[in-house]
């Protein structure tokens, strides 16, 4: 594996204020109380090894979808405690992110120190990608570090565009390094042991269609699943009844079927489906062939027979990645197939295969297992990692680099 340029581990952060993007959008109930710290704790080690340096570290952030300005439901108030807890250490919190008590307070920050500074996206020209704005921002710091790697498809100021104003002192954090070399690992390397399998699922092909295309000259097989199988089984002339379709997109499978076979790549589709009349648990279950489906009834998950196929599958494979759940497993009555799924892969990575899980739901769906510890990698990226496998270039990646 090719090193990663641009990344932390040989710098020394000794007396430099460090502005570090991290990725502290983290999920909050009712009462605004932190319900899952992950995102925090995935960025505590590239915190903590500029405090270690002897540097002090200015931490960028944003939290949720406010419409502009300052809205008490998004600001980072909420984060405080939790941030204080992990680095045993008082943060900093300044809430005007120009006004001259910010200023003053990176100013006069000593070895050692914390400061976190409001949502970013309580200003329009966060997302407006703002030169003058990025030069405000970066007239804080000595150096910056973007270790956000699931908002580095965005080109916005915090992320892509600050990074030209440390022309010699920009860097992957920790995370960035480990999302970005173990998705080189799988995407870019000769030595992945075959056979390669991908497993693609989710609701709409739309969606997954270019990193489908992307994959098809590094895996040996494809396992699709979800709702979008339905729209390749009927483009090979199946009945699907009323399982989600995508018409428009039919053409385009068809093609891409075509050129599977051309290039060897193996297509495995569900055989059997778990169908209902509705789309609730309380409506009418059975099980049907997936390309015998009739009227009025429409798949919500794989069947027995294609979780025992895919996972034979998996269980042959050596290099693992998956990415979308195989059925409606938000749904009680339709998570056996995306359940299955997640074991094969843990019993394929414990017997010594490689597997890499993206993607909210299926990321949900380890986690549901307790299963996460038995992956080789999990990612965080959500979007970004998607558009990293298509092949396209990511903002906040290509500005480090640049």
């Amino acid at each position: 594996m090719n090193p990663l340029p641009h990344t932390i581990d040989n710098v020394n952060f000794k007396n430099k204020k460090v502005l570090i993007r991290v990725d502290f959008n983290v999920p909050l109930d009712h009462n605004r109380q932190i319900t899952d710290d992950t995102r925090i704790r995935e960025s505590l080690p590239t915190i903590k090894k500029v405090l270690n340096d002897g540097g002090s570290v200015i931490l960028m952030s944003h939290l949720g979808r406010p419409k502009g300005g300052f809205e008490n439901d998004y600001s980072l108030t909420p984060l405080v405690p939790r941030i204080t807890k992990l680095l045993n250490k008082n943060i900093i919190f300044t809430r005007d992110l120009f006004g001259q008590k910010t200023k003053d307070v990176c100013a006069n920050l000593a070895p050692g120190d914390v400061v976190l500074l409001e949502n970013l996206r309580f200003y329009p020209e966060e997302e407006g990608a703002s030169e003058e704005f990025a030069k405000e921002l970066a007239s804080l710091g000595d150096a910056y570090i973007n270790d956000a790697f699931a908002t580095s498809h965005r080109r916005h100021t915090s992320t892509a565009v600050i990074a030209k104003y440390f022309p010699k002192a920009k860097y992957f954090g920790m995370l960035m390094k480990s999302e970005l070399e173990n998705l080189d690992h799988i995407l870019n390397q000769t030595e992945n042991k075959a056979p390669f399998t991908a497993i693609i699922g989710g609701a709409k092909v739309s969606t997954k269609i270019m990193i489908i295309k992307n994959l098809l000259n590094k895996v040996d097989n494809i396992i699709i699943g979800g709702g979008m199988a339905f729209t390749f089984i009927k483009a090979l002339g199946g009945k699907v009844g009323d399982s989600l379709i995508e018409d428009d997109r039919l053409p385009e499978v068809k093609e891409m079927v075509q050129t599977m076979m051309l290039k060897g790549v193996n297509l495995y589709l569900p055989t059997d489906a778990i169908i209902s009349d509705a789309f609730s648990d309380e409506a009418n279950i059975k099980e049907s062939a997936a390309d015998n489906i009739k009227p009025g009834w429409m798949g919500l998950d794989i069947g027995k027979k294609s979780c025992k196929r895919f996972a034979e599958i998996i269980n042959k494979s050596q290099t693992i990645l998956w990415n979308g759940p195989m059925g409606v497993f938000e749904l009680s009555s339709f998570k056996q197939g995306t359940k299955a799924i997640a074991i094969a892969v843990a019993s394929a990575t414990i017997s010594g295969s490689y597997s890499l899980i993206g993607g909210g739901d299926s990321v949900a769906a380890i986690n549901m297992y307790n299963l996460a510890d038995q992956i080789s990698y999990v990612s965080t990226g959500g979007g970004a990692m998607l558009e990293y496998i298509e092949g396209r270039e990511l903002p906040g990646v290509k500005a480090i680099l640049d």
